[in-house]
């Protein structure tokens, strides 16, 4: 699985000074039964999905890319952020194409390093 995340990460307030701790436990797919984590949807159709990363240990996921967008502390903070993804998309663009926003400023990230 390889794993990449978002310029913009979003992560529970809770856990932002555990936020390099977080992303390196997730690369290495180590068990973390309360964290949720909200990607792009796997299917080019879909926009974001969100899971619990146990479900990381499936071997469905060995040959994946995964591009998180956020870690967040259980499954109700895992709907709330995409709720507030989907309105801060929504108010920037006028539509909710989540996927182009979101693959754009990371091009607009990766160019520049901001």
């Amino acid at each position: 699985m390889h794993v990449k995340f978002y310029c913009d990460l979003y992560v529970s307030q809770g856990w932002q000074k555990k936020k390099a701790t977080l992303k390196r436990k997730l690369r290495k797919k180590k068990l973390l039964p309360s964290v949720y984590v909200i990607t792009l949807s796997q299917g080019a159709q879909n926009q974001l999905e969100f899971f619990s990363s146990v479900l990381l240990y499936q071997h469905v996921f060995d040959n994946e890319d995964l591009f998180v967008v956020g870690i967040a502390d259980g499954y109700d903070e895992a709907l709330y952020f995409v709720e507030q993804i989907t309105d801060k998309v929504y108010r920037r663009t006028g539509t909710a194409d989540i996927r182009r926003f979101i693959l754009k400023r990371q091009k607009e990230f990766d160019i520049t390093g901001r």
